[in-house]
């Protein structure tokens, strides 16, 4: 079991790992739209904070070796399913053509008041 750390994602706001390798699949953490150069949320809207969520997965997966076509399962919690179609879009920018299994959840609260935080399963 390999831990994966980055300095280009945030670093972890408690006792677990940016994400674990084990048997070839990456676990990430969930990841929320916190800038890993000052650990704050960014300002912005829900499309802002997305995008942040996902640059900060691609780095996870980077650091793992592997990548969002690699990715066999996103697990999304949002605190308000008003912004699905956002999520999707956005969603698609990083993904793409590939389609992996995508769970959804609308949740009363996140970490650090964020909006929208994202964890993956990937093949390494």
């Amino acid at each position: 079991m390999d831990f994966v750390v980055t300095p280009h994602a945030p670093a972890a706001i408690g006792p677990y790992s940016q994400g674990v390798v084990s048997h070839g699949m990456l676990y990430t953490s969930g990841q929320v739209a916190l800038d890993p150069a000052t650990g704050n949320l960014v300002e912005g809207d829900f499309a802002a904070q997305a995008r942040r969520v996902f640059d900060n997965l691609s780095a996870v997966l980077s650091a793992a070796g592997t990548s969002f076509g690699n990715v066999l399962k996103a697990t999304v919690f949002v605190t308000d399913l008003a912004n699905f179609g956002t999520l999707n879009t956005i969603y698609a920018e990083y993904f793409g053509t590939h389609k992996p299994a995508r769970t959804t959840v609308e949740v009363k609260g996140l970490p650090k008041g964020a909006l929208v935080e994202v964890d993956l399963v990937a093949v390494v």
